[in-house]
């Protein structure tokens, strides 16, 4: 007797370790499928908002490329009133910052969105270029006043 109740607690055993296991692998794959679902919602919701940065730093940076073109207009009208000694020496300096200026336009214009590594890339470079021009620009109104 003794013997047929530890037979058929094991066989009891057994048959509930099946049928757990066949329960989970079907949860396993549920939850596999819905895993994937949202790891799919979560690149769709990353990619969105990668592109969003991509087009507002565009719009940020056209902006102060114009904020430049009118600051290149107003210089060309104060050295107009210059020395003609003068006149020469800012000209061609005006002339630079306006290359630079068109050279980072063309440089954003030209980006195109090759993943989110090489854009953090291109926007630390190019916020550096663009500081560095924004210096050029102060420097010459300083020496504008003087």
């Amino acid at each position: 007797m003794k013997k047929s109740i530890v037979t058929l607690a094991a066989f009891t055993f057994l048959i509930c370790t099946g049928l757990v296991s066949c329960n989970s692998s079907t949860e396993k794959v549920e939850e596999a499928k819905e895993n994937v679902v949202e790891a799919n919602n979560d690149l769709a919701k990353a990619n969105e908002e990668y592109l969003a940065d991509v087009e507002n730093y565009r719009r940020e940076t056209a902006e102060k490329i114009a904020t430049n073109e009118k600051s290149i207009a107003e210089f060309r009208t104060r050295v107009s009133k210059e020395k003609k000694e003068a006149k020469a020496e800012y000209q061609k300096k005006i002339s630079d910052l306006e290359m630079k200026n068109t050279d980072m336009k063309k440089k954003m214009d030209d980006y195109k969105v090759e993943g989110k590594e090489n854009w953090e890339k291109f926007k630390t470079e190019f916020k550096h270029d663009m500081d560095e021009l924004g210096k050029a620009f102060k420097e010459f109104t300083v020496k504008n006043v003087k």
